[in-house]
């Protein structure tokens, strides 16, 4: 129970921090133990989310300091293992999610090159549009191991499919490996997304792992580049370490 009071407090102060209520700082440790009714230590945990997640920074004998700034884009993280339906709850965002196309393939030498995903293997592909405020702004392509990502289908690729596999399976999502490019845009993106006069998009390729360090997804995200800012907080190592 500890766990789920801590989450309740860091959300509540998340909510606040990204509501102004706090500007500059967080109130005292003390303050917030009374406001909570709850220890120092569930405070100090909820604390240390929020400085995982780059909204607060702690000071000894000076305090927690707000380092939230309201995004003008929407904003992906760096550092997290994040399903579209995770970011836009944190951002506030109006997201809805089509799928334009599913089937299910063997991954032949080409796929298994261009994924990492084992040859031989049966997968799913699909594509996603992604509607932001009802702008069509991310083309998703993704392929899952069928025999992870069992019993996926279009009405739960729309919804989540992180939720179904986590909920559902009761699968471990631990890792991904993501790679930034900038590309030019082609006609399937032209197809699907409300580009404009932009040419160009950020693509996000992702390798994501389970539990047992098996490659179960590969993921290629597709973003029109004036809308979005991708951003991870990251601490500085002493020289030598």
């Amino acid at each position: 129970m500890p766990t789920v009071r801590y989450e309740k407090i860091y959300r509540e102060l998340r909510g606040a921090i990204e509501a102004g209520a706090y500007p500059k700082e967080l109130p005292t440790e003390q303050h917030l133990t009374e406001q909570f009714g709850c220890s120092r230590n569930t405070v100090r945990r909820a604390i240390g989310r929020l400085e995982e997640d780059g909204y607060v920074q702690s000071a000894r004998g000076r305090g927690v300091f707000v380092l939230f700034e309201k995004p003008e884009r929407t904003e992906f993280k760096f550092s997290d293992v994040e399903s579209m339906k995770e970011a836009a709850e944190r951002t506030h965002l109006d997201v809805t999610t089509k799928v334009v196309y599913f089937t299910e393939l063997t991954v032949d030498e080409p796929t298994h090159s261009l994924t990492g995903l084992p040859q031989g293997e049966e997968i799913y592909y699909l594509r996603r549009v992604r509607f932001l405020g009802g702008e069509a702004l991310i083309l998703d392509h993704n392929y899952f191991l069928k025999s992870v990502a069992r019993g996926l289908s279009p009405k739960i690729a729309e919804a989540s499919v992180y939720e179904y596999m986590e909920r559902v399976l009761k699968e471990k999502i631990v890792t991904t490996q993501r790679k930034y490019t900038v590309e030019l845009a082609q006609p399937t993106d032209r197809e699907y997304l409300d580009l404009g006069d932009y040419n160009c998009l950020v693509m996000v390729s992702s390798r994501t792992f389970n539990a047992k360090g098996v490659q179960f997804e590969f993921t290629q995200s597709r973003h029109r580049a004036d809308r979005f800012a991708f951003y991870g907080q990251v601490r500085r190592r002493k020289p030598g370490k």
